[in-house]
């Protein structure tokens, strides 16, 4: 059995999360950066982890639970990701747009890995 890497970028989600007072009234936009390393014993989609299920993993976490913190935003879309079937390590970047718009920079984000149990 072997190892490859998916990269997925730009994954676009909405989340209750933020330390200041009123971030967690409105949803706000995130996006999602997954370097995540499967395993392959094949060439079809059975034989790995379905890209598309690690997208839905990630937008899913994002949206469902609430965090005052990035960076346990992040935590926790790494460690749902490498909870997945297939996944040996995820390495997760969530950038927040709108706090890089407040601070004017050109961007907020925290990282994150999590390796399966």
């Amino acid at each position: 059995m072997g190892s490859s890497r998916l990269f997925l970028t730009g994954i676009t989600a909405t989340g209750h999360h933020g330390a200041n007072p009123g971030e967690k009234d409105r949803a706000q936009d995130f996006v999602v950066d997954l370097d995540v390393e499967v395993e392959v014993s094949g060439d079809e989609i059975a034989a790995t982890s379905d890209y598309r299920e690690l997208i839905a993993t990630a937008r899913s976490t994002v949206g469902l639970e609430r965090f005052d913190l990035l960076e346990n935003v992040a935590d926790a879309v790494a460690r749902a990701v490498a909870a997945r079937p297939g996944v040996i390590r995820a390495m997760v970047v969530v950038h927040k747009p709108a706090a890089a718009r407040s601070n004017d920079v050109q961007g907020v984000a925290a990282a994150a890995t999590a390796e399966r149990d």
